[in-house]
């Protein structure tokens, strides 16, 4: 059966960071917001804030909550892959539609809204929000589409408040390592 580490956070929390740490270990990493992005330029849009969020909003209302989760379960199939690293959980129907043909660990990462502004800053992706206003409202439409029920609904919770990226790194490993050991993996 799949393993599948499903890693939620609000934006800029450090799952991303979080993921690296299993892909160094072999562990194959899909990464849901770049199926957004993706779907987003063959639409022939801009990946940029507004039209990412547009785009993942149109996918929940057209094909379900776990629109995304179905598109990513093809690219985990298509691979064959038996260790999968899932980066950017937002709602319990995506951990359920991975649970239907996985084993899953649902991991949530948390940082302070101070702490996650400041790291999105420093990432500087396209869709990156540029002021506090574009923060909150990303983090209003994440919570809209459930992501607050999966951070609350988490197997294991990892800080990223006060921490290096190795610590965080640290954790991760950690709670993957119980996980597969109760296992029995």
């Amino acid at each position: 059966m799949v393993q599948i580490v499903a890693i939620t956070g609000m934006p800029g929390a450090g799952k991303s960071t979080a993921a690296k740490t299993l892909v160094a270990k072999g562990w194959r990493r899909i990464v849901m917001g770049d199926v957004i992005r993706n779907e987003t330029a063959r639409r022939g849009l801009e990946p940029n804030a507004k039209n990412t969020g547009e785009v993942m909003t149109s996918l929940r209302k057209e094909f379900g909550e776990s629109a995304v989760a179905d598109l990513c379960m093809k690219e985990i199939t298509k691979e064959a892959s038996d260790r999968v690293v899932v980066d950017g959980i937002r709602s319990l129907a995506e951990v359920e539609r991975f649970r239907r043909g996985a084993s899953v660990l649902l991991v949530a990462v948390h940082a302070s809204p101070e702490r996650r502004y400041s790291l999105l800053k420093e990432r500087g992706r396209s869709d990156d929000p540029l002021s506090r206003e574009m923060f909150t409202s990303r983090d209003e439409r994440e919570l809209g589409v459930g992501i607050g029920k999966a951070i609350a609904m988490a197997d294991e919770v990892i800080s990223n408040e006060r921490t290096s990226p190795d610590r965080l790194a640290s954790q991760m490993y950690e709670a993957v390592e119980r996980w597969l050991k109760a296992a029995g993996a």
